[in-house]
């Protein structure tokens, strides 16, 4: 029998839509046959939500250690102040503060392998910040407590799945940060994630350029021709098929995105304002490249609709629902890369341990 997936949450921030989405989520009974979930935060601000949004069934059952949480209910366990106080559609120092010792908690375990997954619901980028937190999201503190200078913030829906090569910066700032050796390292960890995280045998990459209209052969700008087609050129060596740059507005006008299985774009909102657009509701972010697993719903804390029943948990739903599946795909392609098969010269039908994969040519798009 598989075992059951043990799925730390950790609550975000208590004043936004975070309880309810992850309620709302584990409302659906089906969600403990294939996990068990612990909420990482607290019993009484749970308590609180329930009672605003009029939450009468679902039960959560409270411990004081991942290693108590047994299968077939969700859990709760209490990482913040008892005296911590909810305000709801506020941004506090408070929550903030809630929202770290709860994402660490939860981070100290999954180092420790009490919990074999992390989903984090939605933190304010801003009140979080402190001596303890001081990075732009999620993604650039998982980064660092996993010991991981390589990492790709990928957002995965049913349609498309797009990456980033700068995160969370200034425009201003973008250019100087886009280099050959940068995106290299993206493309990289891309194709190894398409194939041992969503397993994709030969994955397609389309890869964006950072001006528009993709530089108009250097007249918009050079960076195409200097830095992203080199890198394209190498990763190609390197059998990645990687295709493009691609001008971002007319790729997806197009709808090129549906003949790849992921994009890689320049900067956050090239990639991200077209993924957010189609794929809002539904939408998860994904950390890709770490030795860990961790999602999260696309969406922010919303504190424009927090407590009013209103925020669908459609996204968290499906950023649990991705981290399992990555574990487990991760756990077989583990399982068929302890004995690979001899890989065969299809000319000579001699053994050959480097056979070369041939992208099709760009003009098929």
């Amino acid at each position: 029998m598989t075992d059951i997936i043990k799925v730390g949450i950790s609550h975000g921030d208590i004043n936004g839509i975070s309880y309810e989405v992850i309620m709302k989520t584990l409302m659906d009974q089906r969600i403990m046959e294939m996990c068990t979930p612990i909420i990482y935060g607290s019993p009484k601000v749970a308590a609180y939500h329930r009672k605003a949004l009029n939450i009468n069934s679902l039960s959560l059952n409270h411990v004081r250690s991942a290693k108590e949480a047994g299968p077939g209910r969700a859990h709760v366990l209490n990482c913040i102040d008892d005296n911590v106080r909810v305000e709801l559609g506020k941004s506090t120092p408070e929550a903030g503060e809630a929202s770290f010792m709860a994402l660490d908690k939860a981070v100290t375990d999954l180092q420790d392998g009490l919990i074999d997954v992390l989903v984090t619901a939605p933190i304010n980028k801003d009140n979080i910040q402190s001596e303890k937190f001081n990075f732009p999201g999620h993604t650039e503190f998982l980064a660092r407590r996993f010991n991981s200078g390589n990492f790709l913030m990928l957002m995965v829906s049913e349609t498309m799945k797009v990456g980033v090569v700068t995160t969370h910066m200034p425009i201003s700032q973008v250019a100087e940060h886009i280099t050959k050796e940068v995106i290299l390292s993206k493309l990289r960890i891309m194709s190894q994630s398409l194939q041992q995280d969503f397993a994709i045998t030969r994955p397609r990459i389309a890869v964006f350029g950072l001006n528009p209209h993709a530089g108009d052969n250097g007249l918009l700008g050079s960076e195409e021709n200097d830095i992203i087609l080199p890198a394209i050129v190498q990763a190609k060596k390197e059998g990645i098929i990687a295709l493009g740059p691609y001008p971002a507005d007319g790729f997806f006008g197009s709808e090129n995105y549906r003949k790849f299985d992921a994009i890689l774009a320049m900067y956050h909102d090239q990639g991200l304002i077209p993924f957010k657009l189609a794929s809002f509701e539904r939408g998860v972010n994904y950390t890709a490249g770490l030795p860990i697993v961790r999602t999260s719903p696309a969406h922010g804390t919303a504190y424009s609709i927090a407590g009013e029943d209103k925020a669908s948990p459609d996204s968290f739903r499906q950023a649990l629902y991705l981290a399992i599946d990555i574990y487990r795909n991760r756990k077989t392609y583990e399982e068929i890369s302890k004995n690979p098969l001899k890989k065969y010269d299809i000319h000579s039908n001699q053994e050959d341990e480097s056979v070369d994969i041939e992208a099709e040519d760009d003009q098929n798009y």
